[in-house]
């Protein structure tokens, strides 16, 4: 996700370097203080290598041109020398108060300092800013506050987004103030083309892959009950069964597809159901549990279906090799498998991780977007649009799926990339015709009859019946997993997977609606009887025969609901939509041929009135259609974007009501279980420290000085008093991810706060060529006149020293509102300036954690020192160390 730790930078010294810092931003403010000792402040001017003759100081602001007779367009002038220069695109903006720039020319002055310096020779640090000596504006003023240099995130870390905002903000305006001209022009087009050529090429990409992957996994899943023979009709091995019988209206009339019956030349009846049972149970085991060692040798992250992940790494957590190379190949080989074995799982899902590492590995080839974590973000969340539109072959609704269950920060513009990228994902699949039925999906089907006011009341059954399966579901769900992880099979996940594939399998055959592919029963479920030409599951029966139908579905969808609650979790890419979709289209069917037969056989009654004779009067088709728009309502707790999908799939405007109606009903019912959908729970139990900026669950109203880590219970770096092996053991001794920075231990005023990466970074880079820097050496974090530079260590560059701060008797409300709204990783809390505690991103999500779950682990100092502090459950990873190659990401 993040870029490695950089390679050692080369550091300098230079006499002139503080003076040209004190230049041109504190010169403005001199004239403010009249009554200081001029002839200090003309001693410090005196040398600035940015003065022209000495006479007038020079200033950053920006001179009025002259207005002259002629002069030429501004695409067509040259640039002047100064704008040509190739300014630092990830300088540090002066941003101080004025009076912060004259009181530390005031305190230079009075220091009598004019020879400290300390540069640092042009390069770059890792996602963090490049530094050059150029006297152009670019270089960084080490005096003026700020959030300092960055080197990039850890894993399992939070971002930065303000600081990655004002990243981008000033490569803008380096980049429009240095090119000028027709070249200039040229810059800038392609510098605001390269996010819509990623966007295209990921929609792309998306379409292309998820052709692959329908056509791939048809094939697998049909292989468990036979083969395409080569011969006249023009059958050949590598087609699956729908294209082996192209043209022909059943299968009976298909010539050229074989069972495996037929092909070991077995006569009998009970013979043939055995053998079919034997082959459908081996190909199962065998594709799941390919399936479960490829995920396990090559790339861990390829399981499940990736969307809780993602939904963290949208709210500005890091995930290193979740959206690698790896994890995409993997990720789409293990669905085909997956899919293929009849397990109760989907593709759905999974396709937006596919979409989302898509975006991922081609941003690598624009340094802009792939250097700056939130503008990363804003693509993945435009690239998890164009996995729902390929899945479901809904272009708006993957739009409203991203803005409503995935984003974390989702502006104007993002909703327009996430259109584009959606569209052309959409279109690529319309141009390949992976079914060649000029259908996005397989389920997409239409309707020509509506509904009568009388089916209200099923349809708010359904929806009741799909807020209760999704709030049971999650329940069973979460037991399974919490046993899992304590159970005798956590170290051998594939033969979990082996397991459950036998007993999918076993199961599955029997019954002819579970023995189906999903997308193949979601279609026929939907479907209306009319249009059902080959009614291969024998749904479509009258009289008597419906009982046998109903008992079916619904001891289908019952059985379906419990191999679901066991399947999803296991270590293979794996996704629960459409099997919520599929529960719920079972029994909504089922209902539907309930109210079917009801009404056939009391067509008089006062309640049928409406219905027109010699019509049919109710399609059991929609009431699938409903019951599966509710059931995945109930897991997931969205709601407009599914009533957006399930229009767009069957495009009958008709039935947007009672769908809203029943999907409105079914969250309702789930919110009752629990607020948190599936994913969302799932992101719970993984414990990954996502804070919802929407959750308006109710906060306990303390003040934070109760829930903060207190001073006595930090550990802190004071000014001055280190060396750099002090430094280094304070690093391996103390766990966290990074440290306040005050003025002395007995005022514990605040300067600033520094990373745990900066701090190793900074202390390689000083004992590494050139320097090379002994571990006596002095280390210090606020400006000291007497100090040696060349044998010395400042570590103020690296320091952030702007850190967010509230005073400590703040409520938990307004901090948690700053962590939520403004995406910071930490808030120090300060009284008068000085240190009075700490809170991280990660503390306050486990202090709402366990205020959730009724415990007792709030109080002051509990949070860094209880089992390492930042570090619990999924998080004790510490990868900072170490470097993870580029690809790998």
């Amino acid at each position: 996700m993040t870029g490695s730790s950089p390679g050692l930078h080369d550091i300098g010294s230079s006499s002139s370097s503080n003076q040209a810092l004190l230049g041109r931003a504190e010169a403005e403010d001199i004239e403010d203080y009249e009554q200081a000792d001029l002839s200090l402040d003309k001693a410090l001017l005196a040398d600035d290598p940015l003065e022209g003759n000495g006479k007038t100081p020079k200033t950053f602001k920006r001179k009025p041109k002259l207005a002259t007779g002629f002069a030429l367009p501004k695409f067509l002038s040259q640039p002047s020398n100064q704008s040509s220069r190739s300014a630092s695109p990830h300088a540090l903006p002066p941003a101080p108060l004025p009076t912060a720039r004259s009181r530390r020319l005031r305190e230079l002055a009075s220091n009598n300092d004019s020879n400290v310096s300390l540069t640092v020779g042009s390069g770059h640090a890792g996602d963090g800013f490049a530094f050059s000596d150029s006297k152009d504006g670019s270089a960084l003023d080490w005096y003026t506050e700020g959030p300092g240099r960055r080197v990039g995130y850890d894993d399992l870390t939070a971002i930065d987004w303000i600081f990655e905002y004002t990243k981008e903000r000033q490569r803008l305006r380096y980049l429009h103030s240095s090119a000028t001209g027709l070249f200039g022009y040229a810059q800038h087009m392609l510098d605001a083309s390269q996010i819509w050529i990623i966007l295209i090429a990921t929609g792309v990409a998306s379409g292309v892959l998820a052709a692959g992957i329908d056509v791939a996994s048809d094939w697998l899943a049909d292989l468990k009950t036979g083969y395409c023979r080569t011969g006249e009709g023009g059958g050949r091995f590598y087609l699956n069964r729908g294209f082996c019988c192209w043209g022909h209206e059943s299968l009976a009339q298909c010539q050229d597809w074989t069972s495996w019956s037929a092909a070991l030349h077995v006569r009998s009846a009970a013979g043939a159901f055995i053998v079919e049972y034997i082959f459908y149970i081996l190909y199962s085991i065998f594709f799941a549990f390919c399936a479960s060692i490829l995920v396990q040798n090559f790339a861990s992250y390829a399981k499940h279906s990736g969307i809780p992940e993602i939904k963290t790494v949208l709210g500005g957590f890091v995930i290193r090799r979740f959206m690698g190379g790896w994890t995409l190949v993997i990720k789409s080989l293990g669905l085909c498998l997956a899919v293929a074995s009849g397990l109760w799982l989907g593709k759905e899902g999974p396709l937006v991780h596919v979409a989302c590492c898509c975006a991922n590995l081609l941003m690598k080839m624009s340094p802009s977007l792939n250097d700056n974590e939130a503008r990363k973000r804003e693509v993945l969340s435009a690239a998890a649009a164009a996995g729902i539109s390929v899945a479901f072959g809904s272009p708006i609704g993957g739009v409203l799926f991203s803005l409503e269950q995935l984003s974390y920060y989702f502006p104007d513009k993002t909703m327009w990339q996430s259109f584009v990228c959606a569209m052309v994902a959409a279109v690529t699949l319309q141009a390949f015709n992976p079914f060649r039925t000029g259908k996005l999906v397989l389920y997409q089907v239409t309707y020509s009859s509506g509904w009568h006011g009388f089916e209200m009341v099923p349809f708010a059954i359904l929806g009741i019946v799909g807020g209760l399966y999704g709030g049971v579901f999650i329940k069973l769900n979460m037991k399974i997993a919490k046993w899992r992880k304590t159970s005798r099979w956590t170290g051998t996940p594939a033969l979990e997977v082996l397991a459950v594939a036998l007993l999918t399998a076993v199961v599955n055959f029997p019954n002819k609606f579970m023995r189906a592919q999903s997308s193949e029963l979601v279609y026929t479920l939907f479907a209306e009887c009319a249009n059902l030409t080959d009614d291969q599951l024998g749904i479509c029966k009258t009289g008597s025969a419906n009982a046998g139908v109903v008992v079916l579905l619904i001891e289908a969808s019952a059985v379906g609901f419990l191999l679901a609650s066991i399947s999803f979790g296991l270590q293979i890419p794996a996704g629960i939509i459409l099997p919520s979709m599929a529960i719920g289209a079972l029994y909504g069917r089922a209902v539907g041929i309930i109210v079917q037969v009801w009404q056939g056989n009391h067509s008089n009654a006062l309640i049928f009135a409406a219905c027109e004779p010699d019509i049919p009067c109710i399609t059991p088709g929609t009431y699938a259609i409903i019951g599966a728009a509710a059931a995945l309502a109930g897991v997931t707790r969205m709601t407009v974007s599914i009533v957006v999908i399930m229009f767009e799939l069957t495009g009958a405007l008709t039935y947007v009501l009672p769908i809203m109606i029943a999907v409105m009903i079914s969250k309702w019912v789930g919110d009752a279980f629990g607020r948190r959908g599936i994913y969302e729970t799932w992101i719970h139990f993984n414990e990954y420290p996502f804070l919802d900026n929407r959750d308006d669950s109710t906060v306990p109203d303390v003040p934070v000085s109760q829930i903060m880590t207190q001073m006595q219970d930090l550990s802190v770096l004071t000014a001055t008093g280190h060396t750099i092996q002090s430094i280094h053991d304070m690093l391996v001794a103390q766990p966290y991810r990074g440290f306040p920075v005050v003025s002395d231990a007995t005022n514990n005023i605040l300067l600033g706060y520094i990373s745990r990466t900066e701090l190793i970074y900074a202390i390689r880079l000083a004992a590494a060529e050139p320097r090379k820097l002994p571990p006596s050496t002095e280390v210090y974090f606020s400006h000291q006149p007497s100090a040696d530079t060349q044998a010395t260590l400042d570590l103020r560059p690296w320091m952030d020293q702007t850190p967010v701060t509230l005073n400590g008797k703040s409520s938990l409300q307004l901090t948690l509102s700053m962590f939520s709204k403004l995406g910071l990783r930490y808030v120090l809390f300060c009284d008068r300036g000085a240190l009075q505690g700490l809170l991280t991103k990660k503390d306050i999500w486990y202090v709402l954690d366990s205020a959730e779950e009724g415990s007792h682990k709030m109080g002051g100092g509990a949070l860094r020192e209880e089992q390492g502090g930042e570090s619990r459950g999924l998080l004790n990873r510490n990868d900072s160390d170490g470097d993870i190659p580029e690809d790998e990401r």
